[in-house]
């Protein structure tokens, strides 16, 4: 396994959880939204939920860096769809989940984020649970899901 995918909507802790497990292990991290081009970001800014021809690059890009990767890359993207993920399939993906309440509470405290909260309940009817990923519920503190990947992946 060199790349792991953490995916989740927005407000699952895909950047906290990520940054932290390569803390941990001493591996490099990429959050994909950083990967997405200015006009997407414009779109979502104004709350206008993204197509699966505005991601289709942006999955693209992603992909190229998961396939280049020489050492263990931690990438937080969102990954809703199982069409998403067969674009990303060279990763291992981990699923954050937690109930909508909980999201949105935590989307109303974050700030300097482009994603508005009014996007979340789109990235929800959107969300195809994957079926074969490890599956987290991020009720529980970051540092007991990293604890978790690393056991559960042997890190």
């Amino acid at each position: 396994m060199k790349s792991l995918v953490i995916m989740g909507v927005s407000g699952s802790g895909k950047t906290t959880v990520g940054k932290l497990l390569a803390q941990k292990t001493g591996s490099r991290f990429l959050d994909g939204d950083d990967f997405h081009p200015p006009e997407n970001v414009a779109k979502m800014s104004s709350g206008i939920p993204l197509t699966d021809d505005d991601r289709q690059g942006w999955l693209e890009t992603l992909a190229s860096s998961i396939h280049e990767a020489d050492e263990l890359t931690i990438i937080a993207c969102s990954a809703l769809k199982a069409s998403y993920r067969e674009i990303l399939k060279e990763a291992e993906f981990i699923f954050l989940y937690g109930s909508p309440e909980l999201l949105a509470d935590r989307i109303n405290q974050r700030s300097g984020h482009y994603m508005p909260p009014g996007l979340l309940q789109s990235q929800l009817e959107t969300l195809e649970v994957p079926k074969d990923a490890l599956a987290l519920n991020v009720a529980e503190p970051p540092s007991a899901l990293v604890n978790q990947i690393m056991i559960r992946l042997n890190l």
